[in-house]
């Protein structure tokens, strides 16, 4: 563990101020003594000779004894859903008469609702049936961490700790156990807040640090309840801020003092006891903890957890546009050199973008007068506005700069997003194909009008116009990028195409330009993704 460790490299530092010592007096002419008086003075040497590094605690004994009375263990009973619960053996075929106890062949309850991210503490489902005879939804044991950041009881954790919850229990430091409720829950930054039941108003609490913030190798400390041994507190440093890990929301604090499952919703400290960060998720190819964990920032935490407190629900500006990181290998082909940004590849109809005249293909440069840099700092710089806010965007449409002003909507619940979300699964729309014609090649594939017949098999909108891909070589860099029969290529070098002379035609451009690349913008099922595809080569 990275707290040995630490004890580890002391010891080694102590060790070499005695071999200096030794080395030292080597040199020196030292009066007669006895060998036991030789003795008596290397033992002595053994206290260090310098002090630690500044900011390195010869222990953390005194900042745990302060801060963990504050940090508790969340246990939660909940209802797991059927969807979920059909992905564990044993449970493929539900409903059925009768639920198996204990989730026979299952995997503790893991992948399903109330399972967390992958970094909590889960037991097998456990079943029965209603008073009225009919199945019953199998109940699952999870755990995690949380802090009280009040005396009167409001507790800080993450909300795919609680999200699901039938029952909460929380497990204070003295082993008292007390019933809680959740007060509001956030899932764009996995935050929750919940409350111990009962008028006690004298519980020990920790506050955010928003103030200073310590820099990259500072030390760090992890109070929490990993594998349900509550109470655990682990070491180590900051590794680095700023980490996207695919959340919406947060630039997380990326930390090496080991977390692991049950350690969702526990805090992080400074070497002052302050909190700098709820701990959230690890990267772990193994299931435990390799070192690499990331903590949501305080300030961030701070914010959301007040207004959940208070009563208000999160609410972030919305775009209505569906957006990708504008990659290097896409501003070479567009011939923009080293530019960053997001490019817009989608927009909801009748949505903000498409009323204020946004476009797909759009690279949106800066918002506000913020420089964006990637599809994750474009939604971020979004949501913080207000519904109503007006939006300045620069974008980048045809190589020449714009301004596009967006009113800002309201942002709909990662659920319905999610409910929203056509995201390609399958190879095609399902509707039988007819053989292919015979046409010229363009990057590898075949490209054909897209009729009405086309329109019809695919299911295409109306208002959708394109050509679509009849066959491809699979060796091309199309084939090898994953485009395949049925895709309508939309968009190619920035431009709309309505025929496969106009794909050509943006091709033969890039090349003469001396680009190795065109963009090209591919509809597929309902989503529209852009693609760099070489043209060289």
């Amino acid at each position: 563990m990275t707290s040995k460790k630490t004890g580890y490299l002391l010891g080694a530092v102590a060790g070499a101020g005695v071999m200096a010592a030794a080395v030292a007096g080597a040199g020196m002419r030292l009066p007669a003594a006895h060998a036991d008086q030789q003795a008596h003075i290397i033992k002595a040497s053994t206290v260090p000779i310098f002090a630690p590094p500044p900011g390195a605690p010869m222990s953390f004994a005194e900042i745990f004894d302060r801060v963990s009375p504050a940090v508790v263990s969340i246990n939660v009973t909940s209802r797991v859903d059927a969807s979920a619960l059909r992905k564990i053996p044993g449970f493929e075929n539900f409903p059925f008469d009768i639920v198996p106890r204990g989730g026979q062949g299952g995997q503790g309850g893991q992948g399903a609702p109330g399972g967390g991210d992958g970094d909590d503490e889960s037991a097998p489902p456990q079943g029965g049936r209603t008073d009225k005879g009919q199945p019953r939804l199998p109940t699952q044991q999870s755990a995690g961490s949380g802090f009280f950041i009040s005396p009167d009881g409001y507790i800080v954790t993450n909300n795919h700790v609680v999200e699901n919850a039938e029952s909460i229990k929380v497990v204070l430091k003295d082993e008292t156990e007390l019933d809680a409720v959740v007060v509001g829950r956030d899932e764009g930054t996995d935050l929750a807040v919940i409350k111990v039941k009962g008028s006690r108003a004298n519980f020990p609490f920790v506050n955010f640090e928003n103030a200073g913030k310590p820099r990259v190798g500072d030390w760090v400390i992890a109070v929490g309840n990993p594998f349900g041994l509550g109470g655990t507190a682990t070491a180590g440093i900051i590794s680095a801020y700023g980490r996207d890990i695919g959340e919406t929301f947060v630039d997380y604090i990326q930390i090496d003092a080991p977390i692991n499952r049950g350690n969702s919703g526990g805090p992080t400290f400074d070497i002052y006891g302050r909190v700098i960060g709820v701990n959230t998720a690890i990267f772990s190819p193994s299931g435990g903890s390799v070192g690499i964990g990331f903590a949501i920032p305080a300030e961030v935490a701070d914010a959301v957890t007040k207004q959940l407190i208070s009563g208000g629900k999160i609410q972030r500006g919305y775009i209505g546009a569906t957006i990708q990181n504008f990659t290097p290998e896409m501003a070479e082909a567009q011939g923009m050199g080293v530019q960053k940004g997001a490019i817009v590849s989608d927009l909801v109809p009748g949505g903000p973008s498409a009323r204020g005249g946004l476009t797909p293909g759009d690279v949106v440069v800066s918002i506000n007068g913020v420089s964006i840099k990637s599809s994750s700092e474009l939604t971020r710089e979004v949501a913080k506005g207000k519904p109503g806010d007006t939006l300045r965007l620069d974008v980048i449409r045809e190589g020449k700069h714009h301004v596009v002003e967006v009113r800002s909507g309201i942002r709909p619940s990662e659920k319905d997003l999610a409910s929203n979300d056509n995201t390609p699964g399958g190879s095609g729309q399902g509707a039988p194909v007819t053989p292919p014609v015979q046409r010229p090649s363009v990057l590898g594939m075949a490209l054909g009008p897209l009729d009405e017949a086309t329109r019809r098999r695919l299911n295409a909108p109306a208002e959708l116009h394109g050509v679509v891909v009849e066959s491809i070589d699979q060796t091309s860099d199309a084939g090898q990028k994953g485009l395949r029969r049925g895709d309508v290529i939309v968009q190619a070098g920035g431009r709309p195409v309505a025929s496969a002379a106009d794909v050509a035609a943006a091709v033969d451009g890039a090349k003469k330009a001396g680009r190795t690349g065109v963009l090209v913008g591919v509809f597929r099922q309902g989503r529209t993704t852009f693609l760099p595809l070489k043209v060289l080569g």
